[in-house]
């Protein structure tokens, strides 16, 4: 990041793209995973639920980690929006280059690059058949 964090700490995941460092609940900035109730199909038209899958990799990224993050300000229900690392690696990116998140088109247009580049690689959910988030909360 190129800031100085807003917030440091050790991480406690509620789910693929939210985390509390402390008493600070932060969304991940600009990105969002599938929901931990929504079903996708893997590549072999398996049933999938790829968010319990995001949530893990998160945690498997941050537990027993410093996190640090930079705060893109606070969201409707009060959240840090935050842009955070752990490890010099940018946890943000790191979901959309596994195909465990989508670029948050709603809100930035930061992690386009690697959503496309997660699709050619059929990476996560782009091995198989996922709604996006958004479309299948709005269902």
């Amino acid at each position: 990041m190129s800031q100085a964090a807003d917030i440091t700490g050790p991480a406690r995941v509620v789910d693929g793209d939210t985390i509390h460092i402390g008493k600070t609940k932060i969304r991940l900035h600009g990105i969002d995973t599938p929901e931990t109730k929504q079903e996708c199909k893997d590549a072999n038209g398996n049933p999938w639920m790829v968010g319990v899958e995001a949530t893990a990799f998160l945690k498997s990224m941050t537990e027993g980690k410093e996190v640090s993050c930079s705060s893109h300000g606070n969201d409707r229900y009060g959240r840090m929006i935050g842009s955070c690392e752990v490890d010099g690696m940018g946890i943000n990116r790191a979901m959309v280059v596994a195909g465990l998140a989508c670029a948050y088109r709603q809100y930035s247009e930061r992690y386009l690059y690697e959503e496309h580049s997660a699709m050619r690689n059929k990476a996560g959910m782009w091995g198989g058949e996922c709604m996006a988030p958004w479309e299948w909360r709005g269902k």
